[in-house]
């Protein structure tokens, strides 16, 4: 309660001097200072009782006790009399032994002659008027208990503990209470917040559980642990279905067939020669086959059966019938063993085909001494295989040699509110609202935990350009337009909080970033320009060179504080980017240059070209040593930020993942869009990027060692080119937004795949 009384008389002091009402400003300032409740700290009451009993002050004993019996104890019920009694009776009976303690004879006795017409009706002070006639009353045994330490300090924690829990169960007036009900809605924020991520993670639990079934234990063991076979398996395998007398004979020859990949190449053993799937034969192991192809067809009338190998040299130890006909029955339990398992692979053909396909791409040939030949085993004709070079290779679990897939899709949902292309889309800083920004001036601030949800429409009759999200508090969004005005939306009260005015000389807000500690922001305005080429089939690259400006305001006064100066001329700021401190500042330039500026001073560090074009979109790695950049050159390109200019790495990225987007209708109409949003964006550990393509975003694992990017996910998903992105991982899980010309906006769910 004491907090909030001394809130409260801040903002009672600011709306007074807001009101110029100096003289009741003077005068509340008055009665502050003779406050006797002490702005309800039970701490400074306590401590003006010590103050007053140190200072043998009785009078002002007396009156301060008046006082607080009279403003608050004769507001309890009857019940705590008694304990206020007590409490009297404790604070005089420290008094005296403190008068005692101190030699100060005078003060006792002055102390029962003002009270003892008070004190003499009451039992409990009977034996105290002898105290100030006895020789050494910390050794009499009635009051040695009051002379000690342990005593004088109980009854002080006894006194703090009532007071307290006086203030808290009084009645405040409703002033007072915001402060409970602030507390309160921000208790209820985060309680919020925990149930979100964990309805998220318990969502996200059965897809993971149900993949790792279908993985783990749908598939039949021998599926499962393929890679684990050994010739003696194989052997056996071959041999049993050689031996058998089954018209399923050449079935289950294509079964091995459907559990190796394609193309793999294994050494003939000697008890496979009768394979079907031999190519070539000696006249020996031919004429073998037909012995045994011969023995094979009289079954029972005197053929043995051994490990799964017919021999003729052992048909005289077989001397019963009963004994063929038991191996001939065992023969027959082992086909239709294999029959069974056969159609199993079936039913799980789904599965198969997705293992078969990890197992092609990691299959070489084996060749082992002392083969006599090779057999080439086809893939099933059922179930066919994806090539490598299929045009859907960046969707396979692996690539190129077999790389781990980093994540695994959970989800991937829709929103679909807007009616034409997207230019901005943002998730703010805690993860759970989403601002898109279109083409038409159109703002949707929508959330997607636990359900996707429209939470406000924001509509200017100036066409907005551009957006981002304020950190703190992340409820706050910053709106920038072509005629020179940024706008402070506040999205849960969904009304316009500020509105100021930039340069009209420089009417297009470009680009915006708030700072992390959300004191300031920066704003990138522009001339208005248009580009001379932006249809991508002319050849050569557009030219943008108009003048702009870097400002940098202050979020709570909304003035300006800072202009940066962009040497060697002022030029349009496509794109900002703070580091995670606040202390450096990353911009790229239509120029081709990036500028890195020292927020501490104010002042540019370091500049360096680092684009044949345009540069569009900036960001700073994960450990913030480099800083990473897309250009309108089609480069991706790391730079290091100790050392000006310099590459830590530089490669290509394909044509739809740097603009201009085209999307093509019907008459050869075209809509041509130049890049406005982030282009690239990294996941919570920087080692992989997600950019735009033409059919959804695609995830590129970055490799240290060849400095290049390699595609490891297509997330898809889109009909139109997708023109800007962004990566939460915020939640338990991260969230990847892919935003397209159509309007439509995925959002996928990522699950971090940790082998």
């Amino acid at each position: 309660m004491a907090a909030a009384v001394e809130r409260t008389d801040e903002l009672v002091r600011e709306y007074l001097l807001y009101r110029e009402f100096t003289s009741t400003l003077k005068a509340l300032d008055t009665e502050m200072k003779a406050d006797k409740e002490k702005g309800c700290r039970v701490d400074k009451i306590v401590e003006h009782l010590q103050h007053l009993v140190q200072a043998f002050d009785l009078n002002g004993l007396r009156e301060y006790w008046s006082y607080l019996d009279r403003r608050l104890f004769r507001r309890l019920e009857d019940t705590y009399r008694h304990t206020v009694n007590k409490l009297k009776t404790s604070l005089y009976r420290y008094y005296l032994v403190h008068t005692v303690q101190s030699n100060r004879i005078e003060k006792t006795q002055e102390f029962f002659q003002k009270l003892a017409l008070e004190l003499q009706n009451q039992p409990e002070w009977k034996e105290w008027f002898v105290l100030p006639y006895i020789p050494n009353p910390d050794q009499n045994q009635v009051f040695a208990t009051y002379f000690s330490k342990q005593w004088a300090e109980t009854f002080l924690v006894s006194l703090h503990n009532f007071l307290s829990v006086l203030f808290q169960c009084m009645p405040v007036p409703v002033l007072l209470s915001f402060d409970e009900e602030v507390q309160r809605r921000c208790q209820l924020q985060e309680e919020n917040e925990a149930l979100w991520q964990k309805l998220f993670a318990m969502q996200a639990e059965p897809r993971t559980k149900k993949e790792e079934e279908m993985i783990h234990h749908k598939l039949p063991y021998y599926v499962q642990n393929m890679d684990r076979l050994g010739d003696s398996e194989l052997d056996l395998m071959s041999s049993q279905r050689t031996s058998s007398p089954m018209p399923s004979q050449t079935k289950a020859g294509s079964f091995l067939s459907m559990l190796l990949p394609q193309s793999k190449k294994l050494p003939v053993k000697g008890s496979m020669h009768s394979t079907p799937l031999q190519q070539s034969q000696t006249p020996a192991s031919s004429g073998k086959k037909d012995s045994i192809n011969n023995q094979a067809a009289k079954g029972k009338d005197g053929t043995a059966v051994r490990d799964g190998k017919i021999s003729s040299s052992t048909t005289a130890d077989l001397s019963t019938g009963q004994q063929r006909q038991k191996k001939v029955q065992d023969l027959e339990r082992d086909a239709g063993m294999v029959q069974q398992r056969q159609r199993k692979v079936l039913d799980y053909g789904k599965e198969r085909k997705e293992l078969l396909s990890k197992q092609t791409a990691q299959g070489v040939e084996k060749k082992t001494e002392g083969s006599s030949a090779e057999i080439d085993i086809p893939s099933s004709p059922e179930l066919p295989i994806d090539q490598l070079d299929s045009p859907s290779k960046l969707e396979k679990c692996r690539l190129d040699g077999g790389s781990e897939q980093p994540f695994i899709v959970l989800s991937q949902e829709e929103y679909a509110e807007h009616h034409s292309s997207i230019m901005h889309c943002r998730v703010d800083c805690s993860g759970r609202r989403v601002a898109s920004l279109d083409v038409d001036g159109v703002v949707k601030v929508w959330t997607f935990n636990p359900t996707m949800q429209t939470k406000a429409t924001i509509m200017s009759k100036s066409q907005l350009i551009s957006l981002e999200w304020a950190t703190k508090p992340d409820r706050l969004l910053l709106l920038g337009s072509g005629v020179g005005t940024v706008r402070l939306y506040d999205t849960d009260a969904k009304k316009s909080l500020y509105e100021l005015t930039i340069d009209e000389s420089y009417p297009r807000i470009l680009s915006l970033a708030c700072s992390p500690d959300g004191t300031s922001f920066v704003c990138s305005s522009a001339a208005p320009s248009i580009k001379l080429s932006t249809v991508p089939d002319i050849g050569e690259k557009g030219v943008n060179l108009v003048p702009g400006n870097l400002l940098l305001w202050d979020t709570k006064t909304m003035k300006q504080q800072h202009q940066f100066s962009l040497d060697p001329e002022p030029i349009a700021i496509n794109c900002t980017a703070f580091s995670h401190n606040g202390n450096l500042l990353v911009s790229g330039a239509a120029d081709g240059i990036i500028r890195l500026f020292d927020m501490q001073r104010y002042d540019c560090a370091m500049s360096w070209q680092a684009h044949s074009g345009e540069v569009y979109s900036v960001e700073f790695s994960y450990d913030e040593n480099s800083v990473y950049s897309i250009g309108e050159d089609g480069k991706f390109i790391q730079w290091n930020i100790h050392k000006s200019g310099v590459k830590v790495s530089e490669c290509a990225v394909q044509s739809d993942a740097i603009g201009p987007f085209v999307l093509s209708g019907y008459s050869g109409y075209k809509q041509v869009q130049v890049p406005h949003g982030r282009l690239f964006a990294f996941d919570s550990e920087g080692h992989c990027v997600l950019t735009c393509s033409s059919t959804g975003g695609i995830i590129h694992k970055l490799t240290n060692t060849e400095r290049a990017m390699e595609p490891c996910l297509s997330l898809g998903g889109h009909r139109a080119p997708v023109v800007t992105v962004d990566w939460c991982t915020a939640m338990d899980c991260g969230t990847c937004l892919t935003a397209s010309m159509d309007g439509r906006i995925k959002l996928t769910t990522l699950l971090a795949h940790k082998p």
